[in-house]
């Protein structure tokens, strides 16, 4: 096995690891639906919003790995739910199953040989322009 092969291995593994903590599933299975919308004291958010928050950052890098050409949402506004609690009942499985499926595409895109899996992230144009400029600070690495 390659280098290649064997770190795309273990990157398939670790969308899935659960070896040293819960794993996504143990989080949101059977979580009672009279608290998903609850925040807890000293807590800033819901089990709603952070559930949302992860399947719309999961759903970015997606897109983004799968097109540079992907716009992103708003930041912060873009990446939570506008509420605490769940708009209806099903919203809760129908996030976890989206969550599960967006992870399932995620493994494939690391898994497919054909991706160069190390492969620059494409820059924006701002900073395109600045280096074309020689406009780049010199003491910055970018």
């Amino acid at each position: 096995m390659t280098q290649d092969e064997q770190l795309r291995q273990q990157l398939a593994k670790m969308l899935d690891w659960s070896e040293a903590h819960a794993d996504f599933r143990t989080a949101v299975d059977e979580f009672p639906v009279d608290l998903r919308g609850e925040v807890p004291p000293g807590f800033p958010h819901s089990a709603w919003e952070l559930l949302e928050h992860m399947r719309i950052a999961l759903w970015d890098i997606v897109e983004f790995t799968r097109d540079a050409r992907h716009r992103s949402p708003p930041w912060p506004k873009g990446y939570w739910p506008p509420s605490p609690v769940p708009p209806q009942l099903e919203a809760w499985d129908q996030s976890v199953q989206s969550f599960l499926d967006l992870l399932a595409e995620m493994r494939e895109l690391v898994l497919d040989r054909s991706r160069p899996l190390l492969a620059p992230i494409p820059l924006g144009q701002l900073v395109q322009v600045r280096k074309a400029l020689r406009a780049w600070p010199k003491q910055s690495n970018a």
